[in-house]
């Protein structure tokens, strides 16, 4: 598979390209004036295995989702107005992944694919699109990433938001690990911590954590304090922000935090989405605070001396929302769609993995449970096999990863990706293919001339389908 151009490239591509049609240009000056105005590192490269290095422990993981962040929302991605210099670094220092997805087009099936290491319809609570109740969460009894690396000699933390189940019967305490800090609901109004259901929604453990600080500022406090910690053995902390998830309230936004808490305990249970404000000025502001929070995480391994052996990955839970800058992909959160599961997605891990590259690798998040638990010398639980494919040997060896089909279903909608070849029927009931090295934004419909091809997917897409649970 081949990318012609960067990813990171498009959005001065699109700049560029419009600026020379408008002069008139001709195709080869349209394409010169594109590539031109491209931000693109000129020193990325593509990926390649790194030559056999020392031998190196096991990685310390720290993996951080952001939550809601569009594929395209930050400027290593092609983002025109959001700058994000601190996850630009980490990109230029590891691996920046252009066809990355997320295991589901929503916060909480995303989460289960993530710690299952498996498809979100093979647990009832993965059927939750999302989770908005106490009726079904993550059951202590299936085996987790964490409870995996735990059982190997890992120690296991989970920061900020959880939403894969409520309490009394679901929390990451009973779920593999040692320590939770955060919110176990979707969402939180950022300083009173009042949830969806207007009840108060941070915790330690299980009991309840009194700071009316703005969360994100808590979160990375948390963390790098976890980070910077003198462990006695390999780590694992998942780092979940709730940034820039609604509602569009950044650091120092207290009187509009005042008025929606008002709203919020006058039982107005719609404030909290925020249908009234925001703006795209809002959203950058959350999005680089996200990017200034993750650097002081990253400041705090590195004062800590395990830099070199820890392995950080950066992603979104799923696609961009209404502020999202998405160009060129179609769609957004809660659409299979690109723009609904396409995500940026970094890995970096200096012992073992060379910076400053870029793969166009399609990937989606089971494919990191696999591989962190492969790397981190843990076995999946026979019982509950993985839907996703360990990337350990491709990152440390160069080892081919064989095509295989990434496999996503929501309720009205359905997406099958096998090579640069995606199948797709969304809510109208129309079964389309596109080819996504040629058409990322999935407008020219190949199903009409790929009749056998547009067969063989849907049947694939269908057989995946038949072994999991009913909604």
């Amino acid at each position: 598979m081949s990318t012609p151009l960067s990813r990171r490239a498009l959005g001065g591509v699109a700049a560029g390209a419009a600026a020379a049609a408008a002069l008139g240009a001709t195709a080869p000056a349209a394409q010169a004036a594109a590539q031109a105005s491209s931000p693109a590192d000129p020193q990325e490269r593509p990926f390649r295995a790194a030559h056999p290095r020392r031998h190196s422990p096991r990685p310390n993981i720290l993996f951080i989702l952001g939550d809601d962040l569009g594929w395209a929302d930050l400027s290593s991605y092609g983002s025109p107005h959001i700058r994000t210099p601190h996850l630009d670094r980490l990109a230029r220092q590891g691996v920046r992944f252009t066809d990355a997805y997320s295991g589901s087009a929503t916060c909480s099936p995303t989460r289960f694919s993530l710690y299952t290491g498996r498809y979100p319809g093979r647990t009832k609570g993965g059927l939750a699109e999302p989770i908005a109740d106490k009726s079904v969460g993550l059951e202590p009894t299936h085996p987790t990433l964490a409870s995996l690396l735990r059982d190997s000699g890992y120690a296991t933390a989970l920061i900020g938001k959880w939403h894969c189940g409520y309490l009394p019967d679901y929390s990451p305490t009973k779920s593999g690990w040692d320590e939770f800090f955060g919110n176990f609901g979707g969402a939180l109004e950022y300083y009173s911590k009042l949830g969806l259901g207007g009840e108060y929604d941070l915790y330690e453990g299980e009991a309840e954590y009194k700071d009316l600080r703005y969360y994100t500022r808590i979160l990375t406090e948390r963390a790098s304090e976890y980070v910077g910690r003198d462990h006695d053995k390999p780590w694992l902390l998942n780092l979940n922000f709730t940034t820039p998830h609604w509602p569009w309230i950044a650091d120092g936004d207290k009187e509009t935090s005042d008025e929606m808490v008002r709203r919020i305990k006058a039982g107005d249970r719609s404030a909290l989405w925020h249908q009234d404000g925001g703006s795209v000025e809002k959203y950058k502001e959350m999005v680089e605070d996200l990017d200034r929070s993750i650097g002081q995480v990253l400041d705090a391994l590195k004062r800590s001396g395990r830099e070199q052996d820890t392995l950080v990955f950066f992603a979104s839970d799923n696609g961009g929302e209404r502020f999202s800058y998405n160009w060129p992909l179609s769609g957004n959160k809660g659409s299979l769609q690109e723009g609904g599961i396409r995500v940026p997605a970094i890995l970096r891990w200096p012992a073992r993995i060379d910076g400053g590259q870029v793969s166009d690798l399609p990937v989606f998040t089971p494919d990191w449970t696999a591989t962190l638990l492969d790397l981190a010398g843990a076995r999946p639980h026979p019982a509950y096999p993985l839907d996703g494919t360990s990337l350990a040997g491709h990152l440390l060896r160069g080892a081919e990863v064989p095509e295989r089909d990434l496999f996503w279903r929501v309720r009205g909608e359905r997406a099958l990706r096998r090579g640069d070849w995606k199948y797709y029927r969304g809510k109208s009931g129309r079964d389309q293919l596109f080819h996504l090295s040629e058409d990322s934004r999935e407008q020219a419909d190949r199903a009409p001339f790929e009749q056998a091809r547009l067969a063989d997917l849907r049947t694939a897409w269908e057989r995946i389908d038949a072994g999991l649970l009913r909604y």
